[in-house]
């Protein structure tokens, strides 16, 4: 039997959905969590030119990849509101920005302690890591002039301008160690390319990228769930929410 997938689209609707979803997404996100550290910190061999320094990548990478993807992801579910108006659209949208600055400072952090034995430097002024400074700009930004826009409708439209004219600069971001000549080291991960690192090595480092998802995803529903409430507080639905919680406690 085929599923609605479009009444989800209702605020209401989606917001007992993922109130299913988050649980198996927290679980997954704490077992692939365990997992992958294990592997990362115990189980791959020490790399033969940065010695043990080198593990940091099994948070760096995997955070990196996830500033980026989830600024990209933002931008589309802004896009979606902006074009087609859409309560739920903006919502998300809103919901995925504190995580994808999250990730964004922590590539940034442990760029930097990955960079001090490495590079002899705790920051440089480095095309990927410049780039990766105005990502987290773009994020405080967005939510910035979320914030100070009472109106939900019009804070939406303002921090979706923000969010598409951001998104150029994920390419420049990703490849920007081909453009220029950087410090910062070439992808060890390819999809054109076999992977330059210990088949270990490159199973902790997916597992742990796995993770990150997991982890995001049962956020954002969380955070979804809380703006829904707050967005939808006058609704009928809602007030019939509080009544049975009042109830139940």
């Amino acid at each position: 039997m085929a599923i609605n997938w479009f009444k989800y689209s209702s605020p209401a609707s989606f917001y007992f959905l993922a109130g299913k979803m988050i649980p198996l997404f927290s679980v997954a996100a704490i077992v692939l969590f365990a997992v992958g550290l294990y592997i990362g910190f115990f189980v791959a061999p020490t790399d033969f030119q940065q010695g043990e320094a080198y593990r940091i990548i099994f948070i760096h990478v995997p955070a990196a990849w996830m500033s980026m993807f989830l600024y990209v992801v933002m931008a589309m579910w802004s896009g979606i509101g902006l074009a087609f108006n859409t309560r739920l659209s903006s919502m998300v949208a809103t919901a995925i920005a504190p995580t994808g600055a999250m990730f964004t400072f922590l590539a940034l952090w442990t760029g930097a302690l990955w960079g001090k034995p490495m590079w002899g430097a705790w920051w440089v002024w480095d095309a990927r890591l410049t780039s990766e400074l105005i990502l987290l700009f773009l994020y405080i930004g967005f939510m910035s002039l979320q914030a100070a826009i009472d109106d939900p409708r019009r804070a939406d439209k303002a921090g979706a301008m923000i969010a598409l004219v951001g998104v150029v600069n994920v390419p420049i971001i990703y490849f920007s160690v081909k453009w220029w000549n950087t410090l910062h080291q070439g992808a060890s991960v390819s999809v054109t390319q076999s992977p330059k690192m210990a088949t270990t090595m490159l199973t902790g480092m997916l597992i742990m990228s796995i993770a990150c998802w997991m982890y995001a995803i049962a956020v954002v529903l969380i955070r979804t769930r809380t703006i829904i409430l707050e967005r939808e507080r006058h609704t009928a639905w809602v007030g019939e929410l509080q009544e049975g919680v009042g109830v139940a406690s």
